[in-house]
C-alpha cells in the first residue's frame, strides 16, 4: 500500500513584522508551490595523475535556489498588497511551506518576481510569486 499525498490542504506563510504582534501569515488561495531545488557546485579537481584519465569533481557551496508559488489573484486584496510590498521593499524575510502531513519547511526569502496573469474573459486571474531563498532551510519532520 502506498503512502503518497497530495497537495491539498497545503500552505504557505511569510513573516510579517509589521503587524501588532509580528507573526506568519498566511498567503490567500495558494494553488501551486514549487519547493525548489536546491544544488551544489561543481569543482574540477583533475590533475595530471587522475585514475584512467577521468574527470575529478568535488562539491561546492549550495545554492538554495529559488521557490514559487501560485495564487488567484485579486488585485487590491490583502494578500496582493501585502505581496506588493515585499517585493518594492526587497526585504528578506522568513517563508513557511506547511504541507499536508504537518512537515512545515522553513527558510529566508527575498520575493524576486510578482508576474500576474493576463485579464481575459475567459479565465481567472492569476499570479506567479519567485522568491530567493538565502541560506539554509529547517525542517520539522514531525507530522501533525
Amino acid at each position: 500500500m502506498s503512502d503518497a499525498i497530495t497537495g491539498y490542504l497545503a500552505k504557505y506563510h511569510i513573516w510579517d513584522a509589521s503587524i501588532a504582534t509580528p507573526a506568519f501569515v498566511e498567503i490567500a488561495e495558494v494553488f501551486e508551490i514549487n519547493p525548489g531545488e536546491e544544488t551544489a557546485d561543481k569543482i574540477d579537481v583533475t590533475h595530471l595523475q587522475s585514475p584512467d584519465r577521468m574527470r575529478e569533481f568535488i562539491a561546492g557551496f549550495i545554492d538554495p535556489g529559488e521557490t514559487s508559488f501560485q495564487i488567484n489573484w485579486v488585485p487590491g486584496n490583502t494578500t496582493d498588497v501585502f505581496l506588493r510590498t515585499l517585493k518594492e521593499a526587497g526585504d528578506k524575510v522568513e517563508h513557511k511551506i506547511t504541507f499536508p502531513n504537518g512537515v512545515t519547511l522553513v527558510f529566508d526569502g527575498t520575493i524576486l518576481g510578482y508576474a500576474k496573469s493576463a485579464v481575459t474573459i475567459d479565465d481567472k486571474l492569476s499570479a506567479t510569486i519567485t522568491v530567493a531563498r538565502s541560506g539554509g532551510e529547517t525542517w520539522d519532520d514531525t507530522p501533525a
